[in-house]
């Protein structure tokens, strides 16, 4: 039976680096988060979140103006709660056809940004958490997404604080220099082997 590990990490933290990393060791991964953006570009699944919101969430060419809806559920909680109770039984549901086509493998890994607020843990087997230092993060994000420091905080605290997840993570990986995580998930992949 292959296994299923979770990789989990606060925005900035460089899960998705590790995730490359990891995918370059020839282990399959499933990236939650580009997925749902695939999902998010079906017609049906378009009408479905706009029948969310009261105003016009979409672009020009029918496709969903992403900036705009992250900027009304970052700022409302219960329209974020209903977002992800469309998007996620969808990619839930894709991951598991996924899966099929990677059974062969001893384990696969699973990449979610959100993995213990969507209560995605309790599928995994085992879960590695990618950590750096707030301030850190937030340079990452700004740079990366040309946002401001407010916007990079609000998102921050609207995911469970780093203490929370070390606590129910089986792996933690410091990303302060990608060198030096590198080495940190050479000893997990090579712990995972022997599952």
């Amino acid at each position: 039976m292959t296994k299923i590990i979770g990789l989990t990490g606060g925005i900035g933290s460089g899960k998705s680096t590790v995730a490359r990393y990891i995918a370059s060791k020839g282990v399959p991964i499933y990236i939650a988060d580009e997925e749902a953006k695939k999902i998010m570009q079906l017609p049906e699944v378009v009408f479905e979140i706009q029948q969310l919101f009261e105003e016009n969430v979409l672009l020009e060419n029918n496709q969903l103006n992403r900036a705009k809806i992250a900027e009304i559920v970052f700022k409302n909680p219960q329209k974020l709660k209903e977002l992800n109770a469309v998007i996620h039984p969808k990619v839930k549901l894709h991951f598991s056809e996924w899966l099929k086509k990677h059974q062969d493998f001893p384990f696969v890994v699973k990449e979610v940004a959100i993995l213990f607020e969507t209560g995605g843990d309790v599928a995994c087997d085992k879960i590695i958490l990618v950590t750096a230092p707030e301030e850190i993060r937030i340079a990452r994000v700004i740079a990366r997404d040309n946002v401001d420091i407010e916007s990079v905080k609000q998102r921050i605290n609207n995911q469970l604080s780093d203490d929370i997840k070390i606590q129910k993570s089986d792996f933690v990986v410091q990303n302060l220099e990608m060198k030096q995580a590198e080495k940190q998930i050479d000893v997990i992949l090579e712990k995972l082997k022997n599952l």
